[in-house]
């Protein structure tokens, strides 16, 4: 009987890491959201003005949701390598460097390429996708190869064929399947997703104990912008109105 706090597919010791390795991915994209690159792109302030009246936020609910949306374009590559680094811990698998496959079966007899969601792909990259898996399987008997979306809209494990560009692609031995069935498959457990959400209810709260972290969305852009709207005796929001768009017409008066 498994003795392991989280999930009894891979160890303790691999799930925290996985989880430290997300959390890094977090810090790191916090550290790099300077104030310069909060506004590179320009606030969209009229938006902001509805979110805050029209959902009942404060001015420093509005300012951190705002820096949670930009560092979540950085994290998105994360998640996904979030279940890749996972499913590494799962005995007789491992997950791909620079070899072109994202997690393989150490016998050969499994390939497959990871997308935590799945509607990341344009028709373009799904036919080189689908190229790639088939030359997988072309050049491993043996192997049954898979486009895998974590997150996808059924729960599936089906033939992959498609017309893409105009072109009839299919393959006996290449797959498309969600999230909850590949983690099934890899881990011999139907439940095996859904344990590893559960587990990080437990698993989060115990890294971030372990390393006294403070919340991953407590930066400097808030402390500067809330500085200079007290200095101007501004309004949080008109002061991050003022520095995107003070050289619009009327902006300056703010």
């Amino acid at each position: 009987m498994s003795t392991n706090t989280y999930v009894d597919f891979v160890s303790d010791a691999h799930f925290l890491s996985c989880v430290k390795q997300l959390h890094e991915s977090y810090a790191k994209a916090k550290k790099k959201l300077s104030k310069k690159k909060f506004y590179a792109n320009k606030i969209d302030v009229f938006k902001l003005t509805f979110d805050k009246e029209f959902n009942g936020l404060t001015e420093e609910e509005l300012i951190k949701l705002e820096i949670a949306r930009q560092i979540d374009k950085s994290v998105n590559n994360a998640i996904g390598a979030f279940h890749e680094n996972i499913l590494d811990g799962i005995t007789g698998f491992e997950k791909g460097t620079l070899a072109g496959f994202d997690i393989r079966a150490l016998d050969n007899s499994l390939f497959a390429d990871v997308k935590n969601k799945h509607n990341t792909m344009n028709s373009s990259s799904a036919e080189s996708l689908f190229q790639k898996l088939a030359r997988y399987a072309d050049d491993y008997k043996s192997a049954t190869c898979y486009w895998v979306q974590v997150l996808s809209t059924d729960s599936f494990d089906v033939q992959w064929f498609s017309i893409i560009n105009g072109k009839e692609y299919s393959h006996t031995r290449v797959r498309k399947i969600s999230g909850d069935r590949f983690y099934a498959l890899l881990a011999n457990d139907e439940q095996a997703l859904f344990k590893v959400f559960d587990a990080l209810k437990k698993a989060i709260p115990d890294y971030l104990n372990s390393i006294k972290a403070t919340d991953v969305l407590d930066n400097d852009i808030l402390k500067d912008i809330t500085s200079d709207a007290k200095s101007n005796n501004r309004r949080l929001l008109d002061q991050i109105t003022f520095d995107n768009f003070k050289y619009y017409l009327g902006f300056k008066s703010l």
